[in-house]
């Protein structure tokens, strides 16, 4: 007996597409607030470097990125499952 495969809807497939595209501007966003010592997010002066707190704010922006980095990676997984 075949099995008749099942096929994503394509409001689903919309879903995934659109949250493609705000992982892709956010990640674009986030990397490019990355910079160099001190001119990056980190260096806008939230608190006094002396406090360290510069490092802090680079330290969780670049723990953001990575979770967006891998929610695109995971996305795109799923975006090239349901069309291939």
């Amino acid at each position: 007996m075949a099995t008749v495969p099942l096929l994503p809807s394509p409001a689903m497939i919309q879903f995934f597409a659109v949250t493609q595209v705000l992982f892709s501007a956010g990640l674009i966003t986030l990397v490019l607030m990355h910079s160099g010592r001190d001119t990056g997010f980190g260096g806008l002066g939230f608190t006094p470097s002396s406090q360290g707190g510069t490092h802090i704010v680079e330290r969780n922006l670049t723990r953001l990125t990575v979770v967006v980095a891998v929610l695109f990676a995971v996305n795109t997984v799923v975006l090239y499952r349901l069309l291939a």
